[in-house]
Order: structure tokens, then sequence, then C-alpha cells
């Protein structure tokens, strides 16, 4: 399986860098919606709360996330699904998928942060924790939506099922990292965001197993 996955990884990671056009355009995204927060936020009202900084963050997070693992299923022809099944075992697609989405979206969303901490700046106390958490946040959105987008794209209207099916899905773990975020942003000792930090890292294994458990039913269908 290990050499299975080390080459669908392989594959997906050509496919993106013969299709820049795909991250440089989630890259576009994030840059112009960062741009349009410090337009709205920064300069008319003379700058932002840390409260409100935290949450504009983790929104732009969560889009970028959407719009970057969306295709991880849906971009799949037919024809190409059908070869994988005879070449490759469910699990060791949906590894690969759930691997490479997380290396995406750790990537941008560590481009992200720094971007948007210099253009809006950084009122964030503890640095470190802030930028774990963003890490682990990137890690379950990865994991969710790459599921969520298997199951979206046995459907019709794949984009629509996916964003109705993901937001319910993540809430409660965005809930959790914007609360670890408000701890990092006032400095609060480790302690105090240790629990939610275990529940964020409990959350991301479960789905990683589910996805490994499940994903070969979807798969047969």
């Amino acid at each position: 399986m290990a050499n299975a996955v080390l080459t669908l990884l392989k594959k997906d990671i050509l496919l993106e860098w013969r299709q820049r056009y795909a991250i440089n355009g989630i890259l576009l995204y994030v840059a112009s919606t960062v741009f349009v927060c410090y337009l709205s936020f920064g300069i008319k009202s003379g700058g932002i709360s840390a409260s409100t900084w935290n949450a504009l963050l983790w929104i732009v997070l969560l889009f970028a996330s959407v719009n970057a693992v969306a295709k991880s299923f849906l971009q799949e022809r037919t024809s190409r699904t059908l070869y994988y099944y005879t070449i490759a075992s469910p699990q060791a697609i949906i590894l690969s998928k759930i691997i490479y989405n997380t290396g995406l979206l750790l990537l941008l969303s560590s481009i992200a942060y720094l971007f948007y901490s210099v253009v809006l700046g950084n009122p964030v106390e503890d640095k470190i924790l802030f930028f774990v958490n963003v890490l682990a946040g990137a890690v379950g959105f990865s994991t969710t939506f790459t599921m969520v987008s298997a199951i979206a794209s046995k459907a019709d209207n794949s984009g629509t099922l996916m964003t109705i099916l993901g937001f319910p899905i993540i809430i409660p773990m965005l809930l959790m990292l914007m609360r670890v975020s408000k701890n990092a942003i006032d400095g609060l000792a480790l302690s105090v965001s240790y629990n939610s930090l275990i529940i964020i890292c409990a959350l991301n294994i479960m789905m990683v197993a589910l996805a490994y458990i499940l994903f070969p039913y979807l798969w047969r269908s």
C-alpha cells in the first residue's frame, strides 16, 4: 500500500505542477480577500479589534481550503476513476488524497497567515501557539473536505453538495480552532488551550479513521 500511496501522491503533485493555474487562483483569492478586508476595516475604521482580526483570518482560511480541496475528486473523470479501481486499493487512494491536500493546505495556510499579518498587522501574543493552531486547522480542513469531496463527486451538482455537507461538519472544529487562536492572541498560558488542542487532534484522527474505513464502501458504489 505504501508504494501505491507514494505513486498516487506523485501523480497529484505532477498534475498540480502542470496545472499551476489552480493553486495560483487560490493564492489570488487569498490575496484579494485580505486586501478587501484591509480596505474595509484597516483604513476606514483605523484598524480592527483582535476578535475581528481572528474571525476574518479563519473565514479566509476556511474558504481557501474549500476551493483548494474541492477538486480532489470532483475533477476526476469517470474513465480515470475506473482505471484507479483496477490498479490501487481504495485505502491507498483516500490516504494519498488526504496527504496531498494536507500538504497543500499547510502551504496555503502558512502563506495566507504571513500575508494577512503583513497587511492587517499581527496582534498575536503567543505566535508559536497560534501558528501551530493554524497548521492543525489546515490538517483538519483537508481531512474533512477530502472525504466530503469524495461523497459529493458521486452526485449531480457536486460543487453545491460539497458546500452543503462540508460546513455543518466543520463547525465544531472551527469553533475549537477559533478558541485556541483567541487564547494565543490574548497571550494566555498553554495549559488553558491544552484540552482544546487535544480535542482538535482527536477530531483529525477520527476523520482520517472514518475516511479509511468508509471510503471503500463509497468507492465501490
